[in-house]
């Protein structure tokens, strides 16, 4: 560390105390886009998140140039914006980025932006301690409230409907594990085709925290899985329907089809577009264009909900869920439509005088 020599007086007459300067710890990356792969790198961030954090700093880089982020059509192919990412410590960012984040969460849900800004500024604390940048331009955001949705957890009949739409394979296979495992949907799509385990029903997943864990699925998945690997031995479980573009990661290419892995964003946009009919059942079909449907999410919601309203017990919830905490439980173990529906019915008293 080096100290720059006093050199002015403060007010009053007082000496300015000096002022350090972090000497880099290693040599700064050519631009933004490099310091995110040297974060997602370095850090120690669990392949299973790595495609999460990139999603949200790329989006973030467009906004650390004063730039809003592009949505919708608009962001799928847009190359982000090439800067040093020493311009972060640009004195008039801050007020510009507050403008841009305040925008963002008008357009977008509160839990998205929410993680966006938590991801972001875990990224900045770590390039500050490189000595890559001083400053962070995000203080002063505040997260925003999150009111909590009761409706989280798909009914029964919401998806016996999910298991009838007419999609390929791939989908219905990635669909069955998410619910039949109650498993995160990145873990699920970093799977290999060599961390199966079909005898046993189970899977080896990279959890949050690099940790190594077991997945369980049931018979809907095993029957499902032999047709989805067709043969292969090696290479990730679910694949594009192309093959792979140049400059794809090797881990992330089928050495015996050449396709590329099935990326969130993109298993996301198929589930939201497939479901758009299910989740607004009033709707025409002619304005699905303008429809929302539902979130991977809400299949492992959905699973550890039902598992708690057929009587789960604690302990075996924390394993299903995979979560440290009996408190991070408490989101699903509140009863779901169906289960309150049974209740109400169960205790009105015409019913009771007509059996």
């Amino acid at each position: 560390m080096t100290i720059e020599p006093v050199t002015e007086l403060g007010a009053g007459g007082v000496l300015r105390l000096p002022r350090a300067r972090g000497v880099p710890l290693s040599a700064p990356p050519t631009s933004y886009t490099a310091a995110v792969v040297r974060y997602l790198t370095g850090a120690g961030i669990a392949k299973s998140s790595a495609r999460i954090y990139r999603i949200s700093l790329t989006t973030w880089g467009w906004m650390l140039t004063g730039e809003p982020a592009p949505t919708g059509p608009a962001r799928r192919g847009a190359k982000p914006p090439v800067f040093l990412v020493a311009a972060i410590d640009d004195p008039a960012l801050p007020e510009v980025l507050a403008e841009l984040a305040a925008a963002r969460a008008d357009e977008m849900d509160a839990d998205t932006v929410n993680r966006e800004l938590s991801i972001t500024r875990k990224a900045i604390g770590w390039w500050q301690r490189q000595g890559w940048i001083e400053g962070d331009p995000t203080i002063g955001i505040e997260r925003r409230p999150a009111p909590p949705d009761r409706t989280k957890a798909l009914a029964e009949n919401q998806i016996a409907a999910l298991w009838r739409l007419d999609v390929s394979l791939r989908e219905k296979t990635f669909w069955k594990m998410l619910y039949e495992s109650a498993a995160r949907a990145d873990e699920v799509l970093c799977l290999n085709v060599e961390d199966l385990y079909p005898q046993d029903k189970r899977g080896k997943i990279t959890a949050k925290g690099g940790a190594t864990e077991w997945i369980h699925w049931q018979s809907g998945t095993a029957q499902l899985l032999p047709r989805l690997i067709a043969g292969r031995t090696r290479g990730p479980l679910f694949l594009t329907g192309r093959k792979a573009p140049a400059g794809t990661a090797t881990l992330d290419v089928c050495e015996e089809t050449s396709r590329a892995r099935l990326s969130y964003r993109r298993g996301e946009e198929i589930f939201e577009e497939s479901t758009r009919l299910l989740a607004n059942p009033l709707a025409r079909p002619e304005d699905v264009e303008d429809l929302a449907g539902w979130t991977l999410h809400r299949l492992r919601h959905s699973a550890l909900t039902h598992d708690a309203e057929n009587g789960t017990s604690t302990p075996m919830l924390l394993a299903r869920s995979r979560h440290a905490s009996v408190r991070s439980l408490e989101r699903y173990a509140r009863p779901g439509v169906d289960a309150v529906a049974r209740h109400v019915a169960e205790r009105d008293p015409a019913a009771r005088r007509r059996g």
